[in-house]
């Protein structure tokens, strides 16, 4: 007679090889490559399964794609820490996982105060089929019509509220860091109003909220 496979074990959580870290369904993680020189992937843990003894821990993923792995690729609205929540799920053994990660919502990562090497965001999901995206549209801003990178210094102006890239308006970075008011071509054309440096040469722009 033939022997029957154990039944496979669902586990609460699992602790992470090396590591006090405890990683449980839910969890987002950095998985290891086959190719050491890539990047970990980026994972959402769906449920952690065992053999009957504890033994082969085995995770189920929905992985998120960085932008170049996507069908499109990278474009520059892309922010260096965004992902997208795809369809692709997969089994993994628990000895890939390299640590733990977190993926906030865009609006929660631009109100960070330090991003650290675990914060990613995400605020698109992925078709890994078909390279289509959910939501397909978003708000833009500027002169270039892009969607916001939150790695890119914008300003705003003061009259119609509209966001500029620095660069789109011919000014540099650090001519926009110092400035005290800020208003746009238009703004400044219709009501005679004029940009002004701050006083205080060291002062930070504020950060876009979105």
């Amino acid at each position: 007679m033939a022997k029957s496979r154990p039944p496979k074990r669902i586990l609460d959580s699992y602790t992470i090889k090396g590591t006090n870290k405890v990683v449980k369904p839910g969890d987002c993680v950095l998985m290891r490559p086959p190719d050491s020189s890539k990047l970990p992937y980026v994972a959402k843990v769906e449920n952690i399964e065992a053999g009957a003894r504890k033994s082969n821990v085995r995770v189920r993923v929905r992985w998120y794609y960085r932008p170049e792995e996507s069908i499109g690729g990278r474009r520059q609205f892309h922010g260096a820490k965004e992902v997208f929540l795809s369809d692709h799920y997969d089994v993994q053994s628990a000895d890939t996982i390299e640590g733990k990660c977190f993926v906030h919502t865009f609006k929660k990562y631009t109100k960070l105060e330090d991003v650290g090497n675990e914060d990613f965001f995400c605020r698109f999901e992925y078709k890994s089929a078909t390279g289509s995206f959910v939501p397909d549209r978003i708000a833009v801003f500027c002169k270039c019509e892009m969607p916001y990178n939150p790695d890119d210094l914008m300003i705003q102006c003061e009259e119609c509220s509209d966001w500029y890239h620095p660069s789109c308006i011919g000014m540099t970075v650090e001519k926009a860091k110092k400035l005290e008011h800020f208003f746009c071509e238009t703004c400044s054309t219709e009501n005679g109003k004029k940009t002004e440096d701050s006083p205080n040469a060291s002062r930070q722009s504020e950060k876009k909220e979105i």
